[in-house]
């Protein structure tokens, strides 16, 4: 377990772009529960005179539960993108949901340009074996409209039930002229969140695909398993990564570095800094690592390569990062809804705020996009409605400095278009590089000497 050298929070890192229909709800959050104190606030006294006379002259009766949620709601949305309201059933569900195991769909979602979009569907789950693809915008669940008032929040209640139970979900793609009807059969949808294996003789890979209660258990059972392979190389996978709990991020990254070495440090509005650091040593001492990103790695995936690369214990490979430099604390309210609120920033060894920026790799390797099954504009944490600024960024409306990024979302092909899933590009680098690295590595050292010269 990593030490906090000055408090111990249980904090909650929210999925990097949004959040995800079958479960992307993930932490514990900071369990404290939240007052009633309104000293000051003088203004409440309007709130409660419309409460009142909403009571005494609205046309139809009113259910004053459901006016306070929706007031709550409203207020929160004033906020920024992350920052949210929890009925009792959606917190209840987010705390189930940390264990990677949770009712649903598959749908990873969010919000773009006031729709919600799917950024993607989960191999295996309902929506993928209907097919949904990225990109599509949800217009309907059931009976449901989306309207651009819509939540998150919201949307991922609708879609969410029991096992079993069905939903139509009504749906625009932007390769189609007419609204497609898919109708699906809720399911338990379960993640594994480290995925492992050897790629060649000596090159061991390791996937994270959220960060979870167990993800650092699961991942320490990997890495023994690979050492007992032989492996001298790693490709540790964080793409796609939407993150989850700050804690796990913390334990992950102690396992590639050295005892004493700062992880992330996290600064509330008041300045108040705590720091985060390696409380062990990794048993994979100095061997090559490689870590791949891409825009779907965000909050606790970016914490991770960040570390990484800082310490110079890896060198990430892949397209910037999403961007999400802030933490989110679960505060349960007293009738058992909660509140999901952005209480901080999170910096790198370094200092560095990656809000709105991301990880920059040390090496850029995009992926092959000829006949690639993808229809979505890429999204990332700058795009959302009401995101933050980084207060690092003096340029802040500077134009997107990847001038290539826009000509490859328009050169994306269309469902006609796609024949085959293309070859995996960056992993394929990433294998390149390790296998270079090793060929150096045993050089003859005049020679290197040489070269150095």
């Amino acid at each position: 377990m990593g030490i906090k050298k000055k408090v111990r929070m249980s904090v909650l890192f929210m999925i990097a772009f949004g959040i995800l229909a079958f479960v992307f709800f993930s932490g514990t959050g900071l369990q404290s529960k939240v007052s009633a104190e309104t000293d000051g606030y003088k203004d409440l006294k309007i709130f409660s005179e419309v409460l009142s006379a909403l009571k005494k002259n609205y046309v139809e009766s009113v259910d004053t539960k459901e006016l306070i949620y929706g007031a709550v709601k409203g207020m929160l949305n004033t906020l920024d993108a992350h920052t949210a309201f929890m009925p009792p059933e959606v917190y209840k569900e987010m705390q189930v949901d940390t264990r990677g195991e949770f009712g649903g769909l598959g749908l990873q979602v969010g919000i773009k340009d006031k729709k919600l979009v799917v950024i993607a569907p989960i191999a295996d789950t309902p929506a993928a074996k209907v097919g949904i693809k990225a990109g599509d915008v949800i217009l309907k669940v059931d009976e449901f409209t989306m309207t651009e008032d819509t939540t998150l929040m919201d949307a991922v209640q609708k879609m969410r039930g029991r096992k079993g139970t069905a939903v139509t979900l009504t749906i625009k793609r932007t390769s189609k002229m007419e609204e497609l009807i898919f109708t699906l059969i809720r399911d338990v949808i379960r993640i594994k969140s480290v995925r492992s294996r050897v790629l060649e003789p000596g090159i061991g890979y390791i996937q994270l695909t959220q960060f979870q209660e167990h993800t650092a258990r699961d991942l320490s059972r990997a890495i023994t398993k690979l050492l007992n392979e032989n492996i001298h190389s790693l490709v540790l996978d964080l793409r796609n990564n939407p993150g989850g709990l700050l804690n796990a991020a913390n334990e992950v990254s102690e396992q590639f570095l050295q005892n004493g070495q700062l992880i992330v440090s996290v600064k509330s509005r008041e300045g108040k800094e705590d720091e985060y650091i390696a409380g062990r040593s990794g048993r994979l001492g100095r061997m090559p690592i490689i870590v791949l990103v891409n825009e779907g790695s965000a909050s606790a995936s970016e914490i991770v390569a960040g570390a990484l690369q800082d310490w110079k214990r890896a060198v990430v490979v892949g397209t910037p990062t999403f961007g999400k430099g802030s933490v989110q604390t679960i505060l349960p309210l007293s009738d058992g809804s909660a509140i999901r609120l952005t209480t901080a920033k999170y910096y790198t060894p370094s200092g560095r705020s990656i809000q709105n920026t991301g990880i920059d790799p040390d090496i850029i390797v995009r992926p092959e996009i000829t006949k690639v099954i993808q229809t979505s504009p890429i999204v990332r944490e700058k795009d959302l409605a009401r995101h933050l600024e980084n207060e690092m960024d003096l340029d802040a409306d500077k134009p997107d400095a990847d001038p290539l990024q826009k000509n490859e979302e328009d050169a994306l092909p269309s469902d006609e278009e796609t024949l085959a899933a293309p070859e995996d590009t960056q992993l394929k680098k990433a294998v390149d590089l390790l296998k270079g690295w090793r060929i150096f590595k045993e050089m003859d050292p005049s020679i290197l000497s040489a070269q150095k010269k």
